[in-house]
Formats: structure tokens, C-alpha cells, sequence
């Protein structure tokens, strides 16, 4: 008996230990400033999906894994970013961002599509789908 406790241990131990290492997995997600999304807007040839958010949004922090899964997903065709709207108000008032999360799709260095709230995660990947072959 005692054999097959130490076994179920190990393997509570695996699981919990692979769910702590994916936490230091390497993000394709980057973080903007001003100058970095002008930047960003002025070069980037590819789609750019940004997520204005905040810090203490309940929404922001829920849409966040799902952000971060479709830019696994479809990091090589579409940039993903984040702007965090307390850090960079001005960002937040160009663009006319009035709740967060709001996710904006930029196409050639102007907004083509804007999601504002928590939606699922499919209703964005659907957009992400209708620009991929920009």
C-alpha cells in the first residue's frame, strides 16, 4: 500500500512541478509604450493585436491566459502586445479607450478592428483569423 501512495505522491509532485516551469515559459507577448507602439505601428508589416489593460481590471486579468494562448498560437503571423492604460494614459486617450480591456487589431499602421469587454476566447481568435493573410 504504502508503494502505491508513494507513487500517486510522485506524480502529484511531477504535475505541480510542470504547472510551476510553465509560469517561466518565455511570453510572445511584448509590452508598449508610446514610443515602442508608434514604433511598433510605424515598421510592423504583420497585423498587431494589442490588449489595453490595467492592473486592477478583474476582466484584464481573466482575458490575460487567453491573450497569451492565441499568441502562442499565431505569434508568427500576428504581433500581440499590451499596453498598460495607468502607466500609459496618453496611449489610452489616443486611441479613445474608454473601459479595458479593449483589444485593438492595427493593419498597416491603422485600427481596422477593436473588441471592448471580456469575450471568449473564439470571438478573437475569429478575428485574428479574418486578417492572417495580411
Amino acid at each position: 500500500m504504502s508503494g502505491e501512495f508513494d507513487e500517486e505522491i510522485e506524480k502529484i509532485k511531477e504535475k505541480k512541478l510542470k504547472e510551476f516551469l510553465r509560469g517561466f515559459e518565455k511570453s510572445n507577448v511584448i509590452h508598449l509604450d508610446s514610443a515602442s507602439l508608434k514604433a511598433l505601428l510605424k515598421n510592423e508589416s504583420r497585423p498587431i493585436l494589442v490588449d489595453f489593460w490595467a492592473e486592477w481590471c478583474g476582466p484584464c486579468r481573466l482575458l490575460a491566459p487567453i491573450f497569451e494562448k492565441l499568441s502562442k498560437k499565431y505569434s508568427d503571423k500576428i504581433v500581440f502586445a499590451k499596453v498598460n492604460v495607468d502607466e500609459c494614459p496618453d496611449l489610452a486617450e489616443e486611441y479613445g479607450v474608454m473601459a479595458v480591456p479593449t483589444l485593438i487589431l492595427f493593419v498597416n499602421g491603422t485600427e481596422a478592428e477593436r473588441i471592448v469587454g471580456l469575450v471568449p476566447e473564439k470571438r478573437i481568435e475569429s478575428l485574428i483569423k479574418k486578417y492572417l493573410s495580411y
